[in-house]
């Protein structure tokens, strides 16, 4: 299992670049940062990562996100693998700072979670923890809310650095998106036969929680680096059910 190294509160900065820049710009991040658990011994592909988002009849927190409105919410499962738990997250934009909420369940209950039940302690990996319990009630209240059910899986390979011991500061590279629909199963056993969005290069994403770091503003200036939006569930859940929805 995991370790929850979540971090409630902090910056994201996207940048789209090509593959050639991306491993100019690796070289510079490790300078400054270590591969984080999941990328060590697999640079330049990283690991997979799952998600199922769940949205309501006519995909509000997809149309915020085309708005841009600033103070927006998504609804997501967040699974690395077929057999391990499952992350219930609300992930938050108040201006420009991410917030972050998540509950760790048995994957034995997340179905029942997605059909309406109601939270319960005994769902969780950490039945006694409050700090989980309290995410998976703000989930489905917000979930019984918009009426969310589930809308596109988004899958995709992620280059993870950070420094040892400490996610304050932290890169990834995201590459290889794919868009999945939802057949009643929280499994990505097809996932070879997804469609794939078009992502124009590696998605970069530069973490912090406080201040931008010196080197990160070196890095950017640097390789001419632009600020974008890229919001890899609207790409998917348009692909899937034909929106033509572009973020």
């Amino acid at each position: 299992m995991r370790e929850d190294k979540l971090q409630s509160s902090r910056y994201e900065f996207k940048y789209v670049v090509t593959e050639e820049k991306a491993h100019q710009i690796r070289e510079f991040v490790q300078m400054h940062l270590d591969p984080d658990d999941f990328t060590a011994g697999k640079e330049g592909r990283g690991y997979d990562v799952h998600s199922l988002y769940l949205d309501g009849r006519s995909f509000p927190t997809c149309v915020a996100v085309i708005h841009g409105e600033k103070n927006r919410y998504k609804l997501r499962l967040r699974f690395y693998d077929e057999t391990g738990p499952v992350f219930f997250e609300i992930k938050r934009r108040v201006n420009l700072v991410i917030l972050k909420q998540r509950a760790c369940v048995q994957r034995e209950f997340a179905l029942q979670l997605l059909d309406g039940a109601r939270p319960d302690p005994r769902f969780l990996t950490q039945p006694n923890s409050g700090k989980h319990l309290k995410a998976l009630y703000n989930f489905c209240e917000l979930r019984d809310a918009i009426e969310a059910r589930p809308a596109a899986y988004t899958s995709y390979l992620r280059e993870g650095y950070e420094r040892h011991g400490d996610n304050a500061v932290r890169v990834t590279f995201d590459r290889e998106l794919k868009a999945g629909k939802f057949n009643g199963q929280l499994s990505v056993a097809d996932l070879h036969l997804w469609d794939r969005p078009e992502m124009g290069g590696v998605v970069l994403e530069l973490k912090f929680t406080d201040r931008f770091p010196k080197w990160m503003l070196t890095l950017v200036e640097a390789f001419n680096l632009t600020r974008t939006g890229f919001a890899k569930y609207c790409k998917c859940v348009s692909l899937v059910h034909d929106l033509g929805y572009d973020a």
